[in-house]
């Protein structure tokens, strides 16, 4: 039996996985804000919380790490788009917070400095898609912000974060594999806020594209299947080259850098 924490976990293809491993006989833990959509996955246990505070997500380890010693995959699938720029209680840009340093918190608080952590980290996010870029000079997208945008740079951190994750704790000998996958089109949940551009995207995508359930398959078979290399990347099922500038570990090292500084 496995033990999985799943963020974005009641809703869309978080919520889909967590059903799946509960019908497997699993321990699932959800992490996410509504109680009512938490209430549609019995069985799980429920960690409500909004994951694009910082104070949160220490929260959030804290409760995990004491009840669920031993978890075995970690899933980021945590997604909220917004059309128009808003920034948390805490100062940071809100797709950069929920999508980007929420994962970096999780998924380093979760891996104990003795070299133990989850057998595996599933970073649902976008690995070779080849728009956007990290804004060096304007992290929080203050100048030019636009909802594709932020999502295209978050997605780019998440990169380097997998890039940085496994360049500071291979070397400890930490167990985990990380694993960045883009599970291509999705009929999903489609949290957000959007203008009338990118909701008729969201409309087309909730007709055409794959059911939740085939949607999650890539996402199962990397937890269930952890690859041998301390990081990988994944379209779909097909893996992806690190031999790229978006994984580049001088950026990765700069990210990281510029990361700590802003959780403290």
């Amino acid at each position: 039996m496995k033990t999985l924490v799943i963020t974005g976990g009641t809703d869309g293809m978080g919520r889909a996985l967590a059903r799946d491993y509960l019908r497997r006989g699993d321990t699932v833990v959800i992490v996410g804000r509504d109680e009512r959509k938490a209430r549609t996955v019995p069985g799980a246990t429920f960690v409500p919380a909004d994951l694009s505070l910082i104070s949160e997500n220490r929260r959030v380890i804290e409760r995990i790490n004491g009840d669920f010693p031993d978890v075995d995959a970690l899933v980021l699938c945590a997604r909220y788009f917004r059309a128009t720029r808003w920034e948390t209680a805490e100062g940071i840009e809100g797709v950069f917070a929920l999508e980007y340093l929420s994962r970096y918190l999780l998924s380093h608080g979760l891996t104990d400095s003795d070299g133990s952590g989850p057998r595996v980290i599933v970073n649902v996010s976008g690995p070779g898609v080849p728009a956007g870029r990290v804004h060096w000079d304007d992290l929080m997208l203050r100048r030019a912000y636009t909802g594709m945008e932020a999502q295209f740079q978050a997605g780019r951190a998440n990169d380097l974060l997998g890039v940085a994750y496994a360049a500071r704790h291979a070397a400890d000998g930490v167990r985990t594999r990380y694993v960045l996958i883009n599970p291509g089109g999705v009929s999903t949940g489609f949290c957000g806020e959007f203008d009338a551009e990118t909701a008729a995207h969201v409309e087309s995508l909730k007709r055409y594209g794959k059911p939740v359930e085939e949607g999650i398959r890539p996402l199962a078979a990397r937890v269930d299947n952890p690859p041998g290399a301390p990081l990988s990347a994944y379209a779909l099922h097909r893996p992806i080259s690190l031999d790229h500038a978006f994984f580049d570990p001088k950026d990765a090292a700069r990210l990281e850098e510029l990361t700590r500084d802003l959780v403290g």
